[in-house]
C-alpha cells in the first residue's frame, strides 16, 4: 500500500496527470528487486555488451531515472545483484564440524558458478575486468573480496573452535579448497560433479589429520 501511495503522489506531480509507467513501483524495495531481476535476466539473454540502462529499466518496468537514485551505471547494477545473489546463495553454514560445512559449501559454490543465472553474472563480471582496469579495481574491492572472506569463512570458524590449528594459513589452504573450482568454472569449463568437490573436501582432511567420509 505505501508503494502504491508513493506510485500515485508521483503520478500527481506529472504535468499532464500521467502515471509515469516507471514509477509504479516507487522507490520500494519491490522496485529495486525488479530491477536486480531484471539485469541478471538480460545479461544471461544478451551478454554484458547487451545490457543497457534502458534495457534494465524497460524490463524492471521503472524508469530509467528510478535505476540512477540507487547506481550510476549498468556494472553497478550487476555488481549489487551479484552480491545479493552471493549473499543468500553462498553463504556458508555452521553446523559445528568443518567436514560438514565444506561438504555443504563446496557443491553450492560449484552450482552457483556453473549452473545459475547469478554465476553467469559473476562469469561476465570477470570478463569484464580483464578489459577495463577502472572497473577491475572496483569490482575486486566490492565483490571479490567479499566472495574470498566469504569462502574462508568456513575455516575461521574452525580455527575458532580448535578443529584447525591457529597458525593455519588461511588464504593458502582456501585456494586449494575452492581455487579448483573457480578454475574449472572459469577457464576448462569441465564438470564439477559432487565426486569431485567430496575428494577436495577429503584432501583437506587428511592434511590436518580429520576424519574424511572414508574414515581414514
Amino acid at each position: 500500500m505505501a508503494s502504491e501511495a508513493r506510485a500515485a503522489e508521483a503520478s500527481s506531480t506529472d504535468g499532464a496527470g500521467r502515471r509515469h509507467h516507471g514509477n509504479r513501483h516507487g522507490r520500494s524495495e519491490q522496485a529495486r528487486l525488479a530491477v536486480l531481476e531484471a539485469a541478471d535476466d538480460l545479461l544471461v539473454e544478451k551478454g554484458f555488451a547487451g545490457v543497457t540502462m534502458e534495457g534494465i529499466a524497460a524490463r524492471a518496468g521503472v524508469a530509467k531515472q528510478t535505476i540512477y537514485r540507487w547506481w550510476n551505471t549498468k556494472t553497478d547494477v550487476l555488481m549489487h545483484a551479484f552480491l545479493q545473489d552471493a549473499t543468500e546463495d553462498l553463504t556458508p553454514p555452521d553446523s559445528g564440524d568443518i567436514a560438514l560445512d565444506l561438504r555443504d559449501y563446496l557443491p553450492r559454490l560449484a552450482w552457483f558458478l556453473n549452473e545459475s543465472d547469478p554465476g553467469a553474472v559473476f562469469k561476465a563480471l570477470i570478463a569484464q575486468s580483464q578489459h577495463d582496469a577502472v572497473f577491475a579495481q572496483d569490482f575486486r574491492s566490492k565483490c571479490l573480496d567479499v566472495q574470498r572472506r566469504r569462502d574462508r569463512l568456513p575455516l575461521e570458524r574452525a580455527v575458532q573452535r580448535g578443529q584447525l590449528p591457529a597458525d593455519l594459513d588461511l588464504t593458502a589452504e582456501t585456494d586449494q579448497l575452492v581455487g579448483p573450482l573457480y578454475y574449472r568454472a572459469l577457464v576448462t569449463d569441465e564438470l564439477i560433479s559432487h565426486q569431485f568437490t567430496d575428494g577436495l573436501v577429503d584432501a583437506f582432511l587428511r592434511r590436518h589429520g580429520l576424519q574424511t567420509s572414508e574414515g581414514s
